[in-house]
């Protein structure tokens, strides 16, 4: 969905991107991380034709942001880290007004806005002024208004901070919502932890490159990690795993072992069920997702 090759950005005597190049899965959520101050911010607003780099290229759904910004601007929303509301309108009118600056006519406007606050969940908001917004209710309007357009691709920096733990999980709910309906997202955050519920990969921004060079993947709706641990040692659990059909051994042990496996929790039932009737005293059994910290650091020690 977003290709970007060689991308350097230069502000004056500081180079904040140097030659950064990589890919954006469509319909994926893709986590943009690193230490403050890495290029993170720069990199989404190259992304979201907001500036032109020095060199490189940046492409979103087909489109070079040098030369045609516009039409980018109309498939994309973007959420900067500090976002304005005019806290004087009603939820309404500012989606209303958001839906006109994106160019929807007058007699569509509001039906658009009233679409954007149903998948922010604002609808019992309507006609309530922005300014009496609570900070979480806030943010929801925000991105409202960057998706009141529908989008196809929806960039966000930084969009948890200052969020209370209710706030962030009802924002991990809205964001998971806007990926099933369709949508490309990428969050930048510096705080792993707020991104480890809904990201599906991850670029590691490290002084203006990325770390390792490449994508991340956290998350493969293909495969299911699996990990198991035994109560006592079992010398022949490695034979035995080997010897299964549709598992790819990853790691394993006397005690204990991780498998990939290409099918449903059905699959997975019958490992399980496999493992207690051979006798494998069986003390742990569950899915093995790549934490994003343990992920992060190892890219970045690298």
């Amino acid at each position: 969905m977003i290709v970007i090759r060689d991308l350097v950005f230069e502000y004056p005597g500081h180079r904040a991107l140097n030659g950064v190049s990589l890919a954006v899965e469509r319909g994926a959520i893709t986590a943009l991380v690193g230490p403050n101050g890495a290029g993170k911010t720069t990199l989404l607003r190259c992304m979201a034709a907001l500036e032109t780099p020095y060199a490189g290229t940046v492409t979103v759904d087909g489109l070079d942001t040098r030369s045609s910004p516009r039409a980018i601007h109309a498939l994309l929303g973007y959420l900067p880290d500090f976002f304005g509301l005019y806290d004087a309108l009603s939820v309404r009118r500012c989606l209303h007004y958001a839906a006109r600056a994106h160019g929807i006519g007058p007699d569509a406007a509001a039906g658009a806005a009233a679409k954007a606050a149903a998948r922010a969940g604002l609808s019992d908001r309507l006609e309530q002024a922005a300014g009496a917004l609570s900070r979480g209710l806030r943010q929801r309007l925000a991105i409202a208004q960057a998706i009141v357009h529908q989008p196809r691709v929806l960039l966000l920096d930084e969009p948890a901070a200052g969020l209370d733990p209710q706030a962030r999980r009802d924002l991990s709910q809205l964001l998971l919502s806007l990926k099933q309906g369709g949508m490309t997202l990428v969050v930048s955050s510096h705080i792993l932890a707020e991104l480890e519920d809904y990201s599906d990969r991850m670029i590691i921004v490290d002084h203006g490159r990325i770390a390792g060079g490449q994508t991340i993947t956290l998350k493969d709706a293909a495969h299911t990690r699996v990990r198991i641990v035994l109560a006592t040692p079992r010398p022949d659990l490695p034979a035995f795993l080997h010897g299964m059909a549709n598992i790819e051994v990853l790691a394993d042990g006397n005690m204990r072992a991780l498998v990939s496996l290409s099918g449903d929790a059905s699959e997975r039932a019958a490992l399980l069920a496999a493992l207690i009737q051979n006798g494998f005293a069986v003390a742990e059994f569950a899915e093995d997702a790549r934490a994003l910290e343990d992920v992060y650091f190892a890219q970045v020690k690298s």
